[in-house]
């Protein structure tokens, strides 16, 4: 899978597809009682599911490590292809008796050329060659088609969430299966090798689940109403590619009249310019006053041009070209489109013990934090001197070790010599097991002193173990994570315990509790049109499917996205849905809730967004309310370090949605050139653009030296 990121919103926004439950005392949808009912037999359901996950992990897992290190990815997706081929009939049937002729002639015409010209299915000509999209069909759909209910949901051994339809649906897959009329010895071991192989393309969807969240039942079972409701009503059909790139209009001036000035000016960072040098440049969102586009511009040299601080105006320090701005919350999706070569490239399938991808390299370990409970959990990979500089990385909230972001910033601080030390957020389910029972995460000034402790631990073990002794340390977070890194490093200008250090953030906010109340408000749009409620969330959930899937295909192919297809509403919906999904998984922890019986904690879950935490776990006096940490939890607390000193770097957008204008121009004031501002991508939807990784890769450069 290319696109771990895009993957956990898949996961995290399957429940949007279940209908809403519009109870007047939730705050938030139960997503899956509407579509799939009521869980009847939930105490005996996560009994099995548990039992499902066993048996996956100690017996069918152990198999699909072997075969996939025997047979390399290439050999793998050549018999996956052969196979679905051989599948025509059961897609022909389904098609047929839903009257769906249309999907009958598509899929037969694909039958024909790939087994002529695709070597028996093993290609698909059909589709690379003369651009004819498979249609994914199966007899369960039919049965849909003809007004069959889904019937009660239960889980059953190995084949998990099911229900009647879906076991009569399996069955009569079963019989139009050629494949299924495998007799002899030879043949069935070539059967049951088949399947193996396809099965073990569910492996990762699995580990995934069981490994990020909290409750791994719950969201499996909405996963499996998602990809239920979407097959039956064809929303897998659905095609974007020709949305994910539009033609760059400009309606500012006419081209004649504006000056081309090489890129390599455009990105005037490292340098400063004389504002003489520039002239009206077009960048994607509107015509800039050339006076106020000096790269890393000092907050003293506006004030002497007579701008005041309340009134001047923010001018960006790397311009982002062709970016084609949608809305604040829709570009701050794109963060999903950073990715790197190299980082999960590789001739062998992801379960391979052959696989030595980047990601594949990097280790991990426990260390032990509190009596009596679970190990803290990092990663790391070492570079092969003992005195290399050192990057410890903090990912954005509510993601754990395992993020891919964490993984694609320890590409580029690897590849730039340091070694990369991996942590969790400490607003997250998994991190929270390892802290002291009274633990509740959510005020920097606190966790920061628990953060800079596990890495100092963190690195006093690895030092101890390899016998090295690391150089400098570079501490780089992003969002939530960012905030905390420049928490530490005012702490560590009292009370330097971690050496030479030096600090990135990568969007924080500069007020925690206004990007709060945002989160709030997206995570809280979903009853505006409550009447299509369902089809709504349901389309989204396609949508974001199709953009995993070209991403997937298309990994290597030179077609630069400038475009996603999500409305407005969808992007709040997404968004919205990701943020209280990481709160769901710290509450159902904090309270912890049962894995293995029925489980009542989510009427509470849904009864709370970010500031009813903070009134139940943070505030001690009942007289205070969320505006009361506004200082204890913003940049404004540690506004002197960020005056008086030079060790870090922050990076953030114009248009950033977690922060007003405001709060970016006291920022600014703090930080002074120290902070880089680029014109367009909102809250870290910039990460995948070359020139922000560029100027980052010169930031890292001139630490290491």
């Amino acid at each position: 899978m290319k696109n771990k990121t895009i993957a956990v919103f898949i996961i995290l926004f399957c429940c949007c597809v279940n209908g809403a439950s519009y109870a007047s005392d939730l705050k938030y949808p139960d997503y899956a009682y509407e579509f799939l009912g009521d869980d009847k037999w939930e105490n005996f359901n996560r009994k099995m599911f548990n039992f499902n996950l066993g048996l996956n992990k100690y017996a069918l897992r152990p198999v699909h490590i072997l075969w996939s290190s025997i047979m390399p990815e290439y050999g793998m997706d050549r018999i996956y292809f052969a196979t679905k081929n051989i599948e025509y009939p059961i897609r022909l049937i389904s098609s047929l008796i839903q009257k769906d002729f249309e999907a009958c002639k598509t899929e037969t015409i694909r039958f024909f050329t790939n087994t002529v010209l695709g070597l028996g299915g093993m290609y698909d000509p059909a589709k690379t060659l003369f651009n004819i999209e498979p249609v994914d069909e199966n007899m369960e759909q039919a049965l849909a088609g003809c007004k069959m209910q889904a019937g009660k949901y239960f889980v059953l051994p190995i084949l998990s969430f099911t229900g009647l339809r879906g076991i009569l649906g399996k069955v009569l897959d079963a019989a139009l299966n050629p494949g299924s009329y495998i007799a002899t010895p030879v043949l069935a071991i070539v059967k049951a090798g088949l399947m193996v192989n396809k099965s073990s393309y569910i492996q990762p969807i699995i580990r995934l689940v069981e490994d990020t969240y909290a409750d791994p039942y719950t969201i499996a079972k909405q996963y499996y109403g998602l990809e239920t409701y979407l097959k039956c009503a064809n929303l897998d059909r659905l095609s974007v590619k020709d949305e994910l790139h539009v033609p760059i209009v400009s309606a500012a001036a006419p081209v004649e009249e504006i000056k081309k000035i090489p890129e390599s000016e455009m990105k005037v960072v490292t340098e400063k310019k004389k504002p003489e040098s520039f002239v009206k440049i077009e960048v994607s969102s509107e015509i800039l006053n050339p006076e106020l586009l000096k790269g890393g511009t000092s907050f003293d040299d506006i004030i002497k041009k007579n701008y005041s601080a309340e009134n001047f105006k923010l001018g960006p320090d790397i311009f982002l070209l062709g970016y084609n701005p949608q809305s604040p919350v829709i570009d701050s999706l794109r963060t999903s489109l950073f990715d790197l070569p190299g980082v999960d490239e590789s001739v062998w399938n992801e379960l391979s013990i052959w696989n030595r991808s980047f990601s594949k390299r990097i280790k991990s370990v426990s260390i032990p934090y509190s009596v009596n409970r679970q190990d803290y959990k990092f990663r790391y990979l070492l570079q092969k001197g003992k005195s290399s500089p050192v990057a410890i990385i903090y990912p954005s909230i509510g993601e754990g070790v395992m993020a891919s972001h964490s993984v694609l910033l320890a590409k580029i601080f690897y590849d730039k010599g340091y070694s990369v030390i991996i942590q969790g957020s400490h607003f997250q389910w998994e991190f929270l097991k390892s802290m002291p029972l009274d633990y509740r995460p959510g005020l920097p000034s606190k966790d920061a002193f628990i953060l800079r402790d596990l890495t100092s631990k963190a690195i006093s073990f690895l030092e101890e173990k390899y016998n090295c002794k690391f150089g400098d340390k570079v501490f780089i977070g992003t969002s939530f994570g960012a905030l905390c890194v420049l928490y530490i490093a005012d702490i560590e200008t009292r009370d330097n315990v971690l050496g030479n250090t030096k600090y990135i953030a990568i969007c924080p906010p500069v007020e925690l509790t206004y990007a709060m109340k945002q989160f709030d408000k997206n995570s809280e749009e979903w009853n505006k049109s409550s009447e299509d409620f369902k089809q709504r969330v349901a389309q989204t959930a396609a949508k974001i499917l199709k953009v995993q899937e070209f991403m997937d295909t298309n990994a290597n192919a030179n077609f630069e996205i400038n475009y996603l297809p999500f409305s407005e509403d969808e992007a709040k919906l997404i968004t919205g849905f990701v943020m209280h999904q990481k709160l769901s998984d710290l509450i159902f922890t904090i309270e912890d809730a049962p894995k293995c019986s029925k489980c009542d904690i989510y009427k509470q879950i849904n009864s709370m967004n970010y500031q009813d935490y903070v009134k139940k776990y943070l505030l001690t006096n009942e007289d205070c309310d969320v505006n009361d940490l506004n200082f204890e939890t913003s940049l404004h607390y540690i506004s002197d370090y960020l005056k008086n000193n030079h060790n870090y770097r922050i990076y953030h957008s114009i248009n950033d949605y977690l922060v007003s204008q405001n709060q970016l121009k006291q920022l600014k004031q703090y930080a002074d050139d120290k902070m880089i501002l680029l014109d367009n991508g909102a809250h870290l939807g910039f990460l995948y653009r070359e020139e922000f990784i560029e100027d980052l890769k010169q930031t890292i450069a001139s630490y290491k030296q």
